[in-house]
């Protein structure tokens, strides 16, 4: 059978997420067509050249699948609607509000493909509660590319250190002027080649302040493909993004700024003349930070083949034409319904509340 998939976005930073995704679905010769809810996800799709650009398109079209990475989708397209989750739980707030954010159960979704043994975890406590869902671990899309990991040989003789950093202001380390002051001063020693991403919703000054730090060594990249990046650096310095996540399946040392917690895996500082003493210490990669940061990867992303698209795919399929008669009902949700269909201008009164071709 030719199924018909979807990948539903709203911002450009979920684009690498459906890509390893699109790659998978032609590689077993499935449809897939993209649609973005936000003109920032609009935006950056604009190179390709399946898009759906009209709510009522994407229901003509009739999905079978639709692989979100957004909290919410529209109940009156059809389709499995899968949770392919846009971020890691990147435990930027105390543990209690973060985990009712990262688990919040929203009734809209039929499956969710998640990352590792600590999202599982979470998800499984919930359907006990909200028993309209399914919970499959696969792995995440966004870091197929990252693997296999591999030693790239390196022309540049200094270290090279990545930043990169939050959008939440009181959070990020990019709006201040203290930590700007000083990856200024470190650049022009001589000592480090820093390369420097930000959120694409952090505003347009604030990237054109550090863009205006470049030099020899230093060079900001305004892009969402972090992964290239990645491979090329030796340490990540950053705040409490989720990039650190990412980053940390490499098995390579983060320096944070102000991180909400004390992670055994993370070099974390307060203090702004503390910077430069930690990279080093994270350049030496000491046996202990790498037990541990190894450690919590077994957790978080246990997956280092490559191939957590293709096991999403085939639990989508396996979900999709499976018995689902032991799955409730999902909630009627109308007032987010409504404000789905308001924020996309189309109103109709039908809905997919059963879990799709339930059998």
């Amino acid at each position: 059978m030719n199924y018909k998939f979807l990948i539903y976005i709203s911002y450009s930073y979920a684009v690498p997420i459906g890509n390893p995704l699109e790659k998978e679905i032609i590689k077993q010769g499935y449809t897939i067509k993209w649609f973005s809810d936000l003109d920032d996800g609009k935006k950056a799709l604009n190179d390709k050249n399946n898009v759906i650009k009209h709510i009522k398109d994407v229901i003509d079209y009739q999905p079978d699948i639709v692989l979100t990475a957004t909290n919410n989708v529209p109940d009156f397209i059809s389709g499995l609607k899968v949770q392919v989750f846009h971020g890691f739980n990147a435990q930027k707030r105390p543990e209690a509000k973060n985990d009712f954010s990262h688990f919040r159960i929203r009734g809209f979704f039929d499956l969710y493909c998640t990352q590792g043994p600590t999202t599982t975890k979470g998800f499984l406590k919930q359907k006990k509660k909200h028993p309209h869902f399914e919970v499959i671990e696969t792995g995440w899309s966004k870091v197929d590319p990252l693997f296999p990991l591999q030693n790239i040989r390196k022309t540049e003789k200094k270290p090279v250190i990545l930043i990169a950093s939050t959008f939440t202001e009181r959070l990020s380390l990019a709006y201040r002027d203290d930590v700007f002051n000083k990856i200024k001063e470190l650049s022009l020693s001589d000592s480090f080649k820093f390369k420097m991403v930000l959120h694409p919703k952090i505003p347009k000054e604030v990237k054109e302040k550090w863009n205006h730090l470049d030099s020899d060594n230093f060079k900001f990249y305004d892009t969402t493909n972090l992964i290239p990046l990645f491979k090329e650096s030796d340490i990540l310095f950053a705040d409490t993004t989720s990039a650190i996540q990412e980053y940390l399946l490499q098995l390579k040392p983060v320096v944070t700024f102000n991180h909400t917690f004390s992670h055994d895996y993370l070099i974390n500082i307060t203090n702004i003349d503390k910077i430069e003493e930690a990279f080093f210490k994270a350049l030496k990669h000491p046996d202990q930070l790498i037990e541990s940061i190894a450690k919590f990867v077994n957790t978080l992303h246990p997956y280092f083949d490559g191939k957590s698209s293709e096991r999403i795919i085939n639990a989508s399929i396996f979900q999709l034409t499976r018995d689902k008669s032991y799955l409730k009902n999902k909630p009627l949700n109308l007032i987010r319904k409504l404000k789905m269909r308001k924020r996309l201008g189309y109103f109709t009164l039908k809905s997919y509340n059963k879990p799709y071709l339930k059998k």
